[in-house]
């Protein structure tokens, strides 16, 4: 009795744990596999990186993307974030031959590569935007998803073959197995076309080769079924080409999830940035790194210079990786615009990466330059957008947001509407989603989305009317508008993996230039140039100080006016101002209205010189604003410093002394001040007499015994020379050449 309880009761366990292992059996069967990515913390940051595959395959290839893998997994390593690899199988432009010729070894070898445990965890993207055939679509089908254009095609993959070898056909069959993206029967028909596959519904559809349908008839209930290829029937074909699948038709038949029309737009499908879609050249090779300066206010000239080198020196130099190094307030909107064109077009098949780095400030226009690179660095203060050095008219805004709209343009990689708000005042931007998309849009914009998305919703404005958009920081890289914050150039060095990199200048020119326009130099050349003004007017006939003078204040313009903030109308209102000067002082004597309005002209060349705007409307130019009278306050103390010091110094010099007209002082300067205010000169009008000091125009000539101020006409009369009196006017008397000197 008690064997046969013990029995049961062993009976009874054996059954409990029977029954436990076929529940763990069923469900395990029950619940799909989950691709290797997944099983990572689904909270985990996520970073993708990309390569271009240029086709045909060859064993350089391969050394190439396991060079790529391997250092994009050490960074996603050392970053802790999860990694998606994007293959991009490129055709080179206008070669579609080279969609063949792939060695099956090296096809293979690469295949391996991407479904090896090396890759275990990371998630692998293939996207075709072009036709490919040969053994190259072996490596595609190794990856995890596969996303196509519409109209590319992939299959013949045994066209380069005369004959296709059980070898191939097992790792084919193999590859597709293991990744389950296009049934096996579909890959063996791509591999060899000769062979027929049907689509059998059986309650699901299975794809299957014909010779597989007599053991599916055992063990299903066959609804129907057709020929994937049919040549005696084409319009019942699945497919319009023998062998060939298209992007369109993939996606009709389940094999691929979506379609792609750039690799921009693979990014946005998986949920990254745009810039990740583009290949790092850190990842994919040895890096030749060059930096360009944007700094201080942009003028066409500048413009032009940094395109030139983008196209000319980075070209030269073979560089494949360029830091913009921004710290502007703008200042030429289409110059930036064209600076941003040649961003774009510095290498269509984007083998050069452009790399951002605001430290401070890319204000205005100059925020475009930094959004047309591939990635953008900003400082965690740093400022994108906002008002800078210039205010737009109606029409070059126009033509900016026309640019920066175009899907096609430098800016198709960024919220394009934020980047038209940055320097378009006017307009307001919303925040719109949809389940899975963030993007910004105006109004009018939101109701096109609005008709291909009806789920979307406009959120809230993140511009306001009547103010150019700006951004800060972290700010920037939520609104996509930056990819990251480094808050040092060691940090950004860092990040990229550059030691150094080489600065490109045009050379001595522009350094100069940048140097004279500095505050502190202009100031120091102005107050030179006054003094040597000041110099030569009290030294007349050396020409030294007019000289030296003339050259101050050709440093001073030309300076400026190669940095862009100066033009021919300061020049003009320059001249036009001295020349009021020295007709007040010496030609038409009259109440100062020469004289002042003369000074005025001066003072305004010269603070427009110094910036980009007539008047400040916003807090950059108030601030620029400041330093323009700062400087040319300084030069102007100094001027009155240095001439109270040479008033006294220069008729006591070895060599200047004879030559400069020193001012009375004591008893003989308060005698003629006395003499002159009282003084009536009208009796002198047709007098002669005889000078006493050299007149440029003005001096001093004796008529019989009195001493008298005169003026010349304009001509120098030297000493000792008779003159006639040809005019009074008060106590200034013009005097003319009577004769010869004596």
């Amino acid at each position: 009795m008690r064997e046969s309880y013990r029995a049961a009761n062993n009976l009874g366990l054996r059954e409990v744990l029977a029954t436990a292992m076929l529940l763990i059996l069923g469900w395990a069967v029950a619940v799909p596999p989950q691709p290797l990515y997944a099983a990572a913390d689904e909270q985990q940051p996520r970073v993708m990186r990309a390569i271009r595959i240029q086709l045909p395959i060859t064993g350089q290839t391969v050394d190439r993307v396991r060079q790529f893998v391997r250092r994009a997994i050490d960074r996603a390593g050392e970053e802790g974030k999860r990694l998606t690899l994007l293959f991009e199988f490129e055709v080179p432009p206008k070669q579609a031959e080279f969609g063949r010729g792939s060695e099956f070894g090296a096809a293979l070898d690469l295949a391996r590569l991407l479904t090896s445990k090396e890759l275990q965890g990371v998630y692998t993207v293939a996207y075709v935007p072009n036709s490919i055939q040969g053994h190259a679509v072996l490596a595609v089908l190794a990856c995890e998803e596969i996303m196509m254009s519409k109209e590319a095609s992939i299959g013949q993959a045994g066209c380069d073959e005369e004959a296709i070898t059980a070898a191939m056909r097992s790792h084919y069959k193999e590859t597709a197995d293991l990744r389950k993206t296009i049934p096996a029967a579909v890959v063996l028909w791509m591999l060899d076309p000769t062979l027929e596959v049907l689509a059998v519904d059986i309650g699901v559809t299975e794809y299957i080769l014909t010779d597989e349908l007599p053991a599916l008839r055992k063990q299903h209930t066959i609804r129907s079924q057709s020929k994937l290829y049919d040549a005696d029937n084409p319009h019942l074909s699945l497919v319009a080409e023998r062998g060939l699948i298209s992007g369109e038709e993939a996606r009709r038949l389940t094999f691929i999830k979506r379609l792609a029309s750039s690799r921009h737009e693979v990014a946005k499908a998986l949920g990254f940035p745009p810039e990740q879609a583009e290949e790092n050249p850190m990842f994919v090779g040895a890096v030749r790194p060059v930096r360009i300066d944007v700094k201080g206010p942009i003028s066409p000239r500048q413009a032009a210079k940094i395109r030139r080198l983008l196209q000319e020196e980075v070209r030269q130099r073979d560089a494949n990786f360029v830091c913009l190094w921004i710290d502007s307030p703008g200042g030429s909107l289409e110059g930036s615009l064209n600076v941003a064109r040649a961003i774009a077009e510095l290498d269509s098949a984007g083998r050069i990466s452009t790399v951002a780095y605001v430290p401070n400030q890319a204000l205005s226009d100059a925020a475009l330059i930094a959004l047309a690179c591939k990635e953008v660095a900003v400082h965690s203060q740093a400022v994108l957008g906002g008002p800078g050095a210039r205010e737009f008219s109606s029409e070059e805004i126009a033509d900016a947001r026309e640019a920066i709209s175009d899907p096609n343009g430098p800016f198709k990689h960024r919220p394009r509407w934020l980047a038209a708000a940055i320097v378009d005042p006017q307009l307001v931007v919303y925040q719109c989603s949809r389940p899975g998309e963030e993007v910004f849009l105006t109004a009018e914009e939101f109701q096109r989305y609005l008709r291909q998305h009806p789920d979307a919703r406009k959120g809230e404005p993140v511009t306001v009317r009547g103010q150019q958009f700006r951004t800060v920081g972290q700010q920037a890289v939520r609104y996509g508008l930056a990819s990251n914050v480094l808050d040092s150039f060691s940090q950004f060095r860092q990040y990229y993996g550059i030691d150094d990199l080489d600065l490109l200048e045009p050379g001595w020119a522009s350094f100069l230039i940048d140097v004279l326009a500095s505050p502190g130099v202009a100031a120091f050349l102005l107050m030179i140039g006054f003094v040597a003004l000041y110099i030569e007017l009290h030294t007349p006939g050396i020409g030294i100080g007019g000289f030296v003078s003339f050259v101050c204040f050709v440093l001073f313009f030309w300076s400026h006016y190669l940095g862009g903030t100066a033009g021919w109308l300061e020049v003009v209102l320059f001249a036009t101002g001295v020349a009021c000067l020295l007709l007040e002082m010496f030609v038409i004597p009259g109440f100062g209205i020469f004289g002042l309005g003369g000074g005025l002209l001066v003072i305004a060349s010269l603070i427009l010189a110094s910036q980009t705007f007539v008047v400040p409307h916003n807090p950059y130019q108030f601030a620029q604003l400041q330093k323009s009278l700062l400087t040319i306050g300084g030069a102007g103390v100094g001027f009155v410093a240095a001439a109270m010091a040479l008033r006294k110094w220069l008729p006591k010099a070895p060599v200047l002394s004879q030559m400069f007209l020193a001012p009375p002082e004591g008893e003989e300067a308060e005698r003629i001040r006395r003499r002159e205010v009282l003084a009536d000169y009208s009796d002198l009008l047709g007098a002669s007499g005889v000078t006493t000091t050299q007149l440029t125009p003005s001096g001093k000539a004796r008529f019989g015994s009195r001493l008298v101020d005169v003026v010349s006409n304009g001509e120098l009369i030297p000493r000792n020379t008779e003159v006639r009196v040809v005019a009074v006017y008060g106590n200034r008397v013009v005097v003319e050449q009577a004769g010869e000197p004596q």
